[in-house]
């Protein structure tokens, strides 16, 4: 845990590699010191077709899921430090948003084989 889900716009990738964007918001992740960096899972989704407010202006949204359990200094921290991530490697105009969703620990279970 977490989950680390990156969405955006698939014109971003004139300006951004798939794989520099990954990598930033994996290492964010783990620079903030709240999970383990082997727990840590990232991965992005490109929209080929999207609309953002009246035109079709970029983005980036960063979904990050976590166990329950963290408190709102904590929350606010991590989105504080993923959002950075996200300024220190996009270029305007883009929209950047980040959402910590906590996930109720009755509910996830998780196997590796």
């Amino acid at each position: 845990m977490p989950h680390c889900i990156v969405e955006y716009s698939k014109n971003i990738e004139e300006m951004i590699s798939p794989q520099v964007l990954v990598k930033s918001v994996h290492q964010a992740a783990v620079d903030s010191d709240l999970f383990e960096e082997a727990s840590i899972k990232t991965r992005a989704l490109a929209f080929d077709y999207y609309q953002t407010g009246k035109g079709d202006t970029a983005f980036i949204h960063l979904n990050i899921k976590i166990l329950q359990g963290r408190n709102h200094q904590q929350k606010k921290a991590l989105a504080d430090l993923m959002l950075q991530a996200l300024v220190d490697i996009a270029k305007s105009p883009i929209s950047l948003t980040v959402e910590i969703v906590d996930i109720e620990k009755v509910s996830y279970k998780k196997t590796v084989l």
